[in-house]
């Protein structure tokens, strides 16, 4: 059965199918400032709605949270979405109904899957400084599996000048996995570097988001924090415009089905 929410999704696909790419400027991007939460909302999230900035395929949140020293997300319920959480700076601890308990920092990616339903807490572990992370929602390709937590520790020198991949369908590949057909990679570039991604499915685009610096991908140009999203397309090309310029793609499916 397809919901309003698809229906209304492949509208705008279909609007857009001519143009093949979607620019998020960081400046356009929902804000709200809690005090012990400034976040900023690439897509529609709880109070901030958009109707044209809905998602990217199946991705669905884009978050991009600082959390003050010693403050964060009590016990909340999720279902039915793969969540993936990328510190950038400080600590974040982890608490759900599965019995896991972690602490995550930079080079850490972690994943739930939220499946038939899982509680869980997210809190800055220093008192003294805030705590930067992405925290990124995707619809799953099925629906009400088993809840399941896991994280990877990755090498952040691995991204030097290259797409590290940190997230996948598959247990066997490198980072985390999820149930979908999604791959996200992390790439850390001195100014001037060039380089091409491809994509890893015909049924996939692909949507950049700039951490730092300013780069050039397909011909357009990207300040920190902007959002580009491509599709019908096989590869991106890639230039780091400036220092220590870095990047998250997220190759993800254009169409959600489960």
């Amino acid at each position: 059965m397809v919901s309003w929410f698809q229906s209304h999704y492949l509208c705008v696909v279909k609007k857009k199918i001519m143009t093949n790419s979607v620019l998020h400027l960081a400046s356009d991007r929902g804000h709200a400032d809690h005090g012990w939460l400034n976040a900023h909302h690439t897509f529609s999230f709880a109070g901030y709605h958009n109707p044209e900035v809905m998602n990217f395929g199946v991705l669905r949140v884009l978050n991009d949270d600082v959390v003050a020293g010693g403050r964060g997300f009590g016990m909340h319920p999720h279902d039915n979405m793969e969540i993936i959480t990328i510190p950038l700076e400080g600590d974040l601890q982890h608490k759900d109904s599965m019995g896991n308990t972690a602490v995550i920092n930079h080079g850490k990616v972690q994943v739930m899957s939220a499946g038939t339903g899982v509680y869980h807490s997210e809190m800055n572990n220093n008192a003294d400084k805030p705590v930067k992370l992405l925290q990124i929602w995707m619809f799953p390709n099925k629906r009400d599996v088993t809840p399941r937590y896991d994280e990877v520790a990755l090498n952040a020198t691995d991204r030097h000048n290259q797409f590290q991949q940190v997230l996948s369908p598959s247990s066997e590949d490198a980072g985390v996995w999820v149930h979908q057909n999604a791959w996200f990679s992390i790439g850390k570039f001195e100014q001037d570097f060039a380089t091409e991604y491809t994509v890893k499915s015909d049924k996939n685009g692909v949507y950049a988001f700039l951490i730092s610096g300013k780069a050039e991908i397909n011909g357009q140009i990207l300040n920190q924090r902007d959002g580009f999203g491509v599709w019908n397309t096989e590869a991106l090309s890639f230039k780091a415009l400036e220092p220590e310029t870095e990047v998250l793609l997220m190759d993800v499916p254009m169409e959600i089905s489960f």
